[in-house]
């Protein structure tokens, strides 16, 4: 059930009706309710992997609870491997089991000269489950860490990893954040539901204006690339970049606006992360639930930065190199993700990476800040070429022909004027109301200009909405 789908408007207006009408003001009934609507939403794609996220969600629910009450070390470590051994492995088996197959395939033919006789498996990657995999991993390491406290009430613990709105494709959230939100009392606000439907609205917006109107060109260029020019293969890099954040970020904005019409609050996800003055800062920006996570149970974990400066630099390269890995079952991934540790590294050993913490900044950027921004953009673009390739080969030959071939002429079909337009004002909006999130600096916006901003998006929206319903790119990882 896609969020810019005509069933998914008929389930949010029917769950939405029916949870305030009915089940608002009784919390154990209102728990089951979110429980089963979030199913019947997740089984819209695949009912057969509603056993795979009940099954999951029983495990850690148990497991917490027998960390919680045990004191021996050696059980609670025992226990902790448990839930690690039962999570992974099913993500390695749905998500990985095939690219190792494949790999020492090609390891064993490349390297060692024989012909193994291998079959990849008929496997379904159940959508989702790279998400609920590390929302429930953090909740059974934070009990472990003796930072939270186990719920004793099934329901509520089922209803938070399965939370509809953000299940398939984030924020990943931490339980100590969500979980008591199932807890409290619910009675609808207006602040609630204004600042809902304009992060809905807005998050519409990037997806079917923005990205989905993208993907053609990104698609036609990366098809193609051999006959490309330079100019045309950058562009192609430039309309992914954007393709990919209005593609994720709108997800994450219809998300959060949608739990937030059912009273929860979820975690900011994105925050303006193409106006980075570094990679460091990019990174604070972007996927903020995936980046934090990999902070406090990676990251902290392997010594952090509290070592020599290069176990520091070394620390850094695994996190990137696994956070590359969690994107997908392909070495693309995988050099995407070390792209961006080379790129970090040198900002981290010249201790600049806490440099731009700051979140005010001015409305006219000064020129150094803008160039600051235009290199770090133009290094992001270059690792996201390897994560758009279906392999490594093809995104090098894709950059070697961004420098090879900048003399042949450029086909102007690929500088489509009406979609850098509408990227110029979603980034000049974005700008604007850089040192807020977007359901508030909309809602500062005077009552006149902020009802004729909403008729302008639906404007964009009935000229130039993409006809074609396109998955969210990140409902593969």
């Amino acid at each position: 059930m896609l969020f810019n789908s005509f069933q998914f408007l008929v389930f949010l207006v029917i769950a939405f009706s029916v949870y305030w009408l009915f089940f608002h003001q009784r919390r154990d009934l209102r728990n089951v309710f979110l429980l089963a609507a979030s199913y019947i939403f997740y089984g819209w794609w695949d009912y057969r992997f509603l056993g795979l996220i009940a099954f999951s969600t029983l495990v850690d629910f148990v497991v917490g609870r027998a960390i919680f009450n045990s004191e021996k070390p050696s059980k609670r470590k025992i226990l902790l491997s448990a839930s690690l051994l039962v999570n992974l492995g099913l993500l390695a088996y749905f998500k990985y089991a095939n690219f190792f197959i494949e790999s020492f395939a090609d390891f064993s033919r490349g390297v060692l000269g024989l012909e193994p006789n291998m079959s990849s498996l008929a496997i379904i990657l159940p959508v989702g489950i790279s998400f609920y995999t590390f929302q429930t991993l953090s909740y059974t390491i934070d009990i472990y860490r003796k930072r939270l406290d186990p719920t004793n009430n099934l329901v509520e613990f089922a209803a938070f990893v399965s939370f509809f709105p953000q299940l398939v494709a984030g924020p990943i959230e931490r339980a100590s954040n969500l979980l008591p939100q199932f807890k409290e009392k619910k009675s609808f606000r207006y602040e609630d539901g204004s600042e809902g439907m304009r992060l809905i609205v807005w998050g519409l917006f990037k997806k079917t204006v923005i990205a989905d109107n993208c993907a053609p060109y990104v698609n036609e260029i990366f098809s193609s690339y051999q006959d490309q020019p330079a100019a045309v293969l950058f562009m192609g890099a430039v309309l992914f970049a954007f393709q990919i954040y209005g593609d994720f970020s709108g997800y994450s904005d219809i998300a959060i606006g949608t739990a937030r019409l059912f009273g929860f609050r979820l975690m900011t996800n994105f925050n303006y992360p193409y106006f980075s003055r570094d990679v460091a800062e990019f990174w604070r920006r972007w996927h903020i639930s995936l980046s934090t996570w990999f902070r406090d149970y990676l990251y902290i974990p392997l010594g952090g930065s509290r070592k020599s400066m290069n176990r520091t630099l070394m620390n850094v390269f695994i996190i990137f190199v696994v956070s590359g890995f969690w994107h997908g079952a392909n070495w693309t991934f995988i050099v995407w993700g070390g792209l961006h540790a080379i790129f970090i590294m040198p900002v981290v050993a010249f201790g600049l990476n806490r440099k731009h913490l700051a979140e005010k900044r001015s409305i006219i950027p000064k020129i150094a800040e803008l160039a600051q921004m235009v290199l770090t953009f133009f290094l992001v673009c270059l690792a996201w070429v390897f994560f758009r390739a279906p392999s490594v080969g093809m995104a090098s030959d894709y950059l070697l022909g961004m420098i090879q071939r900048p003399q042949l002429p450029v086909n102007f079909y690929f500088f489509p004027p009406w979609l850098l337009a509408l990227i110029g004002f979603m980034l000049i909006s974005e700008w604007v109301g850089k040192n807020h999130s977007p359901e508030i600096w909309m809602g500062k916006i005077p009552k006149w200009g902020r009802y004729g901003f909403y008729l302008l998006l639906f404007g964009f929206w009935f000229l130039f909405a993409s006809s074609e319903k396109q998955e969210f790119i990140y409902f593969q990882f």
